[in-house]
Order: C-alpha cells, then structure tokens, then sequence
C-alpha cells in the first residue's frame, strides 16, 4: 500500500520560499544544493524544487511505496499513464503518472 507522505511544489526562488514557509508555519528546511529544500518534519513532507527538472506548475503529491517496480506496473494497469519514468534522485527512486483525469503525482521508493 502506499502512503501519501511527500508534497512538492515549483519554486522560481527557493531561498524565498524557505523564508515565507519558516515565517508563517516555523518550518525548518534542509537543503540538497541552491535549489531543492524540504521540510522533513511531520507526517506529511513538503519539498520546494527550484531545479527546473521534474517539475511542473502546480503542487506534486508523492506517494511512498516499498516496491517502485509494482507500483510502476499497478499504475499502468489501473490506467494511469506513466509521464516520467523511474530515475535515481538522492533520496531513491521515484516517476511520474498523470491519472485518469490528467491528475499529475509521482511514486517514490526510498533508498
């Protein structure tokens, strides 16, 4: 089963969402270079991604699986369409799907 743990959204400034974030909420962000950070606290994650890669125009949600390859196969016969095939980041291996209404959301397996 898997677990919706992980929020991502588009940042043109990374520095400046971190600010806003921590203002407002008291969120503590840890940093994977000047343009990725994520607030790893709580049951739910929030990333900000000013890479430009992988990244779309509205808020990512990730789901946390055990097995990237089941889930991939379990997306495609549900009827999802798979957007970004499984690629390696540093913290494991994730992809992208749209679902059957265009939905965009990504699957992770840590590691």
């Amino acid at each position: 089963m898997g677990t919706l743990d992980y929020v991502e959204v588009p940042a043109a400034s990374v520095e400046r969402q971190k600010n806003f974030y921590s203002d407002a909420f008291g969120w503590e962000f840890k940093s994977y270079g000047d343009d990725y950070a994520a607030h790893e606290h709580g049951p739910c994650q929030f990333a900000l991604n000013g890479t430009g890669e992988h990244q779309g125009k509205a808020a990512l949600p990730v789901v946390r699986v055990e097995d990237i390859g089941a889930a991939h196969a379990a997306v495609k016969a549900a009827g999802g369409t798979i957007t970004v095939d499984i690629f390696a980041f540093p913290g494991g291996r994730r992809f992208h799907f749209a679902d059957p209404e265009g939905l965009q959301m990504a699957v992770y397996q840590p590691g």
